[in-house]
């Protein structure tokens, strides 16, 4: 009997094989979809193996040198070549799969050494009339597939069978992504739990005269030693100024009394990533320019999230965080000029260069078109059930900051000040669920003592 994991990569499986199908308006296609590529660092040294997201997202298998073959209405519609069993390589790098249990584990309805590629291939490409690929995972193995393609039309006058056209794969595959399983949901809340529970050791021990590298590994600690394979990115560990680089990874710096610390941190399950960060101070209050401007962002956050919901454009939850900052900056006086010619000139951008949102998923920038396809002339397309974004607005006012063409200085006070809040949200059938909502953030709780 099938895992539910087993099923559930089978489902994927044979929806995308439907969808490609249902796209070529023939049943004779085949999906070819290769496996990453071990990443090497000084010369000879690998760095820890993460598969390819679109590979893993269809197989669950964590090797490489692998290559998937689908292949509706064959014989064998689930193909994977994957390296051989071979005791000397692994003993230096770790046990394989091999063919037998990639048959038993992972549900291939026939399995080859991945040696075995280029004679059995053609079999597979022959009885089809389209072929799906997914190039620039694995150079060489682009190299290996156009080169089968190539045979193909060299050998169709002759033959009057085989492969023709050549089409990516990736944009169906990426559109069914956007939507969320429940058994993607449930990795997704257990990185996120993980996560929550490192941010809140984070703020418990952080200090003035700590250095930023002792709070990024607190938090990776956590992350491993409660079940995560690794962090779902360079975890970010900015106080005071650092905090107005967006992605300052450096985490060398020592905190001071009077700073903020924001961390942008997450772990990954399975890999499926949890994408957060809090903004609080080193001690134990906010100053007054700081407590203005992290109000602003929290209001700006919270409306962007109240305008998550299905049949929202994407558009409309960046402009709601964007109005909000907008008017805050200009109340405080850091903008200058009427609210709806800011607006339309983009005036916040000057201090809130980013987005609010991205897709989150297997991918910390998770695939998926953020533009309506079949409506080109819209902004954006509509967010539906299962969709999983982050909103996460901010505010950076750099030491160095210089304002735009009409706009009054800044004065020192509220230079060197970095704010962001970013939590993840579910797209739901009525509404949205804040996934990260355990995780304080008011000004209350970012407070100590």
């Amino acid at each position: 009997m099938k895992s539910a994991l087993q099923q559930e990569y089978q489902q994927r499986r044979q929806q995308f094989m439907r969808k490609l199908s249902k796209q070529a308006q023939s049943a004779d296609v085949v999906v070819v979809i290769p496996s990453a590529p071990m990443a090497i660092m000084h010369r000879d040294v690998e760095y820890r193996y993460r598969q390819n997201s679109d590979f893993f997202y269809l197989t669950g298998f964590d090797e490489p040198n692998a290559v998937a073959v689908l292949a509706p209405g064959q014989k064998h519609e689930f193909v994977l070549f994957v390296q051989a069993k071979d005791p000397l390589m692994e003993t230096w790098s770790g046990r394989r799969i091999g063919v037998e249990q990639a048959q038993v584990l992972y549900g291939a309805d026939r399995a080859f050494t991945i040696d075995k590629l280029d004679k059995v291939l053609p079999r597979y490409l022959q009885r089809a009339n389209q072929l799906y690929y997914i190039a620039d995972i694995d150079e060489k193995q682009d190299q290996r597939i156009f080169s089968h393609w190539k045979q193909q039309i060299h050998a169709y006058p002759k033959t009057g069978q085989g492969i023709l056209g050549l089409t990516d794969a990736s944009r169906v595959l990426h559109e069914m992504r956007m939507y969320k399983s429940p058994l993607e949901i449930a990795q997704l809340r257990k990185a996120m739990a993980i996560s929550i529970a490192a941010h809140q050791q984070a703020h418990h021990h952080c200090a003035p005269g700590k250095h930023e590298y002792e709070i990024q590994a607190l938090m990776e600690q956590l992350f491993l030693s409660a079940g995560a394979e690794s962090f779902a990115y360079p975890s970010i560990v900015a106080s005071g100024d650092n905090a107005c680089i967006l992605h300052y990874i450096n985490n060398n710096h020592k905190m001071v009394q009077g700073n903020l610390l924001l961390i942008d941190a997450g772990c990954s399950v399975g890999y499926y990533n949890a994408d957060i960060t809090r903004t609080f101070p080193v001690g134990k209050r906010f100053t007054p320019e700081q407590k203005a401007l992290y109000e602003i962002v929290l209001a700006a956050q919270l409306a962007a999230i109240d305008a998550v919901k299905p049949g929202q454009r994407f558009h409309k939850v960046h402009s709601a965080a964007a109005k909000v900052i907008t008017e805050g900056l200009l109340e405080l006086g850091l903008l200058r000029g009427k609210l709806e010619k800011l607006i339309k000139k983009q005036a916040w951008k000057s201090f809130f260069p980013h987005g609010t949102s991205h897709w989150l998923g297997l991918d910390v920038h998770d695939v998926g078109c953020y533009r309506d396809a079949k409506n080109p002339d819209k902004k954006s397309r509509k967010l539906r059930s299962g969709n999983v974004l982050t909103i996460e607005p901010g505010i950076y006012i750099a030491p160095d900051f210089i304002p735009a063409k009409g706009q009054p200085e800044v004065a020192d006070c509220w230079r060197g000040i970095g704010i962001r809040i970013e939590d993840n949200v579910l797209v739901t059938n009525k509404g949205h669920e804040v996934l990260t909502a355990l995780l304080p953030k008011s000004i209350g709780a970012m407070e100590r003592g």
